[in-house]
């Protein structure tokens, strides 16, 4: 056997081939199942035991050998193959175009909001988005028995002790409080999210932008008067507002506001669903509970806060009328806003 091998080393070093057919059949020749190697390895398992250490060394070496032979062979006549093809590109021909992207809608409407309250000296302040009961909760004047603090409306990573995704940036306006000089003028954009069921009109993923404002002598008119700003800047210079009482366990007294609608005018039309005006937010002045959590004089500061959906003022601006839509990432549903 080791006479076998040495005679099909010496075939080895003088193998030839000019095309890679040629070689594919070389390498079936003595490396396929039923080749040349495969044989001699039939033949080493019959020998006697004292002869394979000795042989098994000469037949691992001859299988080395003829595979980068082989490889070799291939390998040349890929490059010369290669060398001899002609380039054929026409240098006058225009570069392919390209398609960009654009900015999503909730983008678009995040840095527009924060560009209005820019004008007028509010800084962004942002936080975590896993949170603890009293970020979210107990600072903010939740009671103990509040709905929000059930599962079926929070989702909770740890119950005891309360370990939680965010359910509003108010949880950043307490993180404002706890570590801002006063006064304190910030707005606070971010993801929230709610135990909700997916649809049209809900989801469980959203983003929110909420303000606070805390200052001596800081009254209800001031809010009203931020708030008709950002209505004018955002919806057009003709745009009214309307203060409704409401309730929110932070603010008191609290209020829900509206718009006229942008596309009627106010006369009435299915979108405002013929009253004239479009809920957008809410608002209210703090409650001096949360102001005296937060360790700040109630006495002798105030302020106001304010909160509204991302995706609510989206869809008011882009008419958009499915709130599942800014989280599927068509791209035929975010091409529609290239020229914003």
């Amino acid at each position: 056997m080791k006479s076998k091998i040495d005679q099909i080393s010496k075939e080895i070093t003088s193998l030839k081939a000019s095309t890679i057919d040629e070689v594919e059949k070389l390498r079936i020749k003595y490396l396929g199942k039923k080749g040349i190697i495969s044989d001699l390895f039939k033949e080493f398992r019959e020998l006697e035991p004292d002869l394979k250490r000795e042989v098994g060394a000469h037949l691992n070496l001859l299988k080395k050998t003829v595979t980068e032979t082989i490889d070799t062979l291939k390998e040349n006549i890929e490059k010369s193959s290669g060398n001899q093809k002609k380039v054929n590109i026409d240098l006058s021909l225009q570069e392919p175009s390209f398609n960009f992207g654009t900015r999503h809608p909730i983008s678009l409407v995040k840095r527009e909001l924060l560009e209005i309250f820019k004008k007028i000296g509010f800084s962004i302040y942002e936080g975590p988005e896993i949170e603890d009961d009293w970020h979210v909760f107990s600072a903010l004047n939740f009671p103990e028995e509040h709905p929000a603090r059930d599962m079926q409306d929070t989702f909770f990573i740890e119950k005891n002790p309360d370990v939680l995704l965010r359910t509003h940036t108010s949880s950043v306006q307490v993180r404002s409080m706890e570590n801002e000089k006063l006064p304190i003028r910030v707005v606070c954009p971010g993801r929230v999210f709610r135990n909700e069921a997916i649809s049209a009109r809900a989801h469980c993923i959203f983003h929110q932008i909420e303000g606070l404002y805390i200052d001596k002598n800081v009254s209800f008119a001031d809010l009203k008067q931020t708030l008709l700003f950002f209505a004018q800047e955002m919806f057009g210079k003709e745009t009214k507002i309307r203060l409704r009482p409401s309730y929110f366990p932070f603010t008191e007294p609290s209020a829900e506001m509206d718009v006229s609608c942008n596309l009627c005018g106010g006369k009435g039309c299915s979108v405002c669903k013929y009253t004239g005006w479009l809920e957008v937010l809410g608002c209210g002045m703090v409650d001096p509970n949360v102001l005296e959590f937060n360790g700040i004089d109630s006495k002798k500061y105030s302020g106001y806060a304010f909160g509204m959906g991302l995706e609510r003022i989206a869809m008011l601006k882009y008419q958009v009328k499915d709130l599942r839509l800014y989280f599927e990432n068509d791209t035929r549903f975010l091409e529609q806003f290239t020229n914003y």
